[in-house]
């Protein structure tokens, strides 16, 4: 693993954007430190984080260390604030190696009162120019707020876990509706990836399966079956068990062997939604038959 040296940090209340601007760019030019080889972010990936899912946030962050160098905006809201302003934490992180050195950004923004309730006029002023812009939605999205739709305006592609809602299915028909506005991924559905590449190596064999019986979360097995029934075209029941995390799959009563390769943890399933670009229909295709 590379070396990671944490260069510098700035907290600040009641700031402007303006400030924060000019604190990041004094950060940063500190991190380079002369070299000339600095190489910096490749993407904005901006994050809403209600309280209870911050440490949850800072963790998956934490583990994507050089793989993904960006500039990461954090917003955190607090509606119950008795003020309304932003305050800011600004660190700069630098990962030194022999062939190149790596420098991210992370601005965590702290969102009191009425200032929650305009994220684009926030995001927008720090965003890079010419790079793409990622989206991680902690938590329920509040479809129909004016809040969400400004953060589908603004970002290329939005991220989200359906495992952290609670009105399932009910809810995949409102996130299909964002599918023509911009892109979107569901880690539940990354979670899956293994067990649907296990159960493709079984076709022609499923072609006329009639259950999937799923021991895992809630939205990982829903979106197993809703990947099921759209590939092959036709109703498929799913018989589900709750669990931490996926266990087992059954078809028709048959059990499907476990993936050959390890669960994923919760950084390396965000890098791989960093990783992807433009829609997937298959996911959408999934999204729309567990609906």
């Amino acid at each position: 693993m590379t070396e990671t040296t944490h260069v510098d940090e700035w907290h600040g209340e009641d700031v402007s954007l303006a400030e924060v601007q000019e604190r990041l760019c004094e950060l940063r030019l500190s991190a380079s430190n002369g070299h000339s080889d600095l190489r910096t972010s490749v993407m904005t990936h901006t994050a809403w984080v209600p309280k209870g899912w911050l440490d949850a946030a800072r963790g998956a962050l934490a583990g994507l260390a050089e793989a993904h160098p960006s500039r990461t905006i954090l917003l955190v809201p607090d509606p119950d604030a008795d003020r309304d302003a932003i305050d800011a934490r600004v660190s700069v992180f630098w990962f030194p190696s022999e062939a190149r050195q790596v420098c991210s950004e992370v601005v965590e923004l702290h969102l009191c009162g009425s200032r929650m309730d305009s994220p684009a006029s926030v995001i927008e002023p720090l965003l890079i120019s010419d790079l793409p812009v990622f989206s991680r939605w902690r938590g329920h999205p509040p479809f129909g707020t004016r809040v969400l739709e400004e953060m589908v305006h603004v970002v290329d592609r939005l991220i989200v876990d359906s495992n952290e809602w609670e009105d399932l299915p009910g809810d995949y028909a409102k996130l299909a509706k964002q599918f023509d506005r911009t892109a979107v991924s569901d880690i539940a559905f990354r979670r899956s990836f293994r067990w649907r590449a296990t159960l493709a190596e079984l076709w022609p064999a499923i072609a006329d399966v009639k259950e999937i019986a799923v021991t895992g979360p809630k939205a990982d097995a829903l979106l197993l079956a809703g990947w099921l029934r759209s590939r092959l075209d036709r109703k498929v029941e799913l018989k589900h068990e709750g669990a931490d995390e996926l266990h087992s799959v059954a078809v028709d009563g048959h059990v499907v062997g476990p993936p050959r390769t390890e669960s994923p943890d919760p950084s390396q399933l965000l890098s791989a939604e960093l990783d992807q670009f433009g829609r997937d229909p298959i996911y959408e295709a999934a999204v729309r038959a567990a609906a």
